[in-house]
């Protein structure tokens, strides 16, 4: 039986917010079964608690942002692919500002992070969400879906106007399994156009991006002096983004998202859409599936206790 994981111990970390540009201090705490993963924001009082759910979602503009009473906390989806990367159903995210620290970009500060903590299984059996039939959302020739599948498979195709990302690798599908985030998605950084931060900035957002926690093209080229960490890392990150928005459903998918040019805010209006038709989905647990095609690594092979 697939279990329940939470963390073995409390890890704490502190970073820079992408649009604050402002230090966030975070801690990373272990949750009983079946609570999910929950967010505190620790500056407020009394102290807010916020669910990571898709009912939580009040804007997605600049990132995937939650929200409950008078407390939001900004750009949950790196570290919520994180979570979901490596199986963690249950934790505390403690934060006493409004977003979660960009780090570099990537996820892979957060699974670092999760890891050194390490990871517990719990006496509960691990839930998973099931599409039962198509669902589809768009916005002119942007598009979002979910179709039944008998594992984990995100598809995913970009399109930008710019020399450096037409000579790129614009396509890609993956089946989920820790192995895979891992190695192929998790590192897979954030990117933006020069003129577009300036605009930002001008409006007080983006004040903490940088070179070092984003990709950043200005008219013809890439201004990293190390370049891609992947050939096709744009496309890459925008799947880490689905992981990540995808799991404010609460539960790791059993189905394929296919998605066109979508950003967080159609990612979000699937899972509503979804939610609106009870016959397109179910919540089961690995007892119901006669192949489970997800894989995890067990706590052991990640070489914790």
């Amino acid at each position: 039986m697939l279990k329940q994981r939470t963390l073995s111990n409390s890890i704490r970390a502190s970073g820079v917010g992408l649009h604050s540009g402002e230090k966030v201090n975070m801690t990373l705490r272990p949750a009983a079964k079946d609570t999910g993963i929950i967010f505190r924001r620790l500056d407020i009082e009394p102290i807010q608690q916020i669910p990571a759910l898709a009912k939580s979602v009040i804007d997605t503009m600049l990132g995937t942002t939650i929200a409950k009473k008078n407390a939001s906390v900004m750009t949950v989806e790196h570290i919520l692919a994180a979570f979901a990367g490596l199986g963690i159903d249950n934790a505390l995210i403690d934060l006493d500002g409004p977003e979660v620290p960009i780090m570099d970009g990537s996820s892979a500060s957060f699974i670092f992070l999760i890891e050194s903590a390490g990871i517990e299984e719990q006496n509960a059996s691990k839930k998973f969400l099931r599409i039962k039939k198509k669902i589809r959302v768009e916005d002119g020739e942007k598009f979002a879906e979910f179709k039944p599948y008998n594992g984990y498979r995100i598809s995913f195709e970009i399109d930008f106007d710019h020399p450096m990302i037409k000579s790129k690798l614009t396509k890609l599908s993956v089946d989920f399994s820790t192995l895979t985030f891992l190695k192929e998605i998790s590192r897979a950084r954030t990117f933006g156009f020069l003129k577009e931060i300036e605009t930002l900035r001008s409006k007080n957002l983006a004040l903490g991006g940088s070179l070092d926690n984003a990709i950043v093209f200005d008219d013809y080229r890439i201004l990293n002096q190390d370049g891609l960490r992947y050939q096709d890392e744009l496309v890459r990150h925008k799947i880490l983004d689905v992981v990540g928005d995808l799991y404010l459903m609460g539960h790791i998918l059993v189905g394929e998202f296919n998605g066109y040019k979508s950003g967080h805010e159609l990612n979000n209006k699937l899972i509503l859409k979804l939610y609106t038709d009870q016959t397109a989905w179910e919540e089961i647990e690995e007892s119901e599936i006669t192949d489970i095609p997800i894989s995890y690594w067990t706590s052991s092979a990640l070489g914790r206790t």
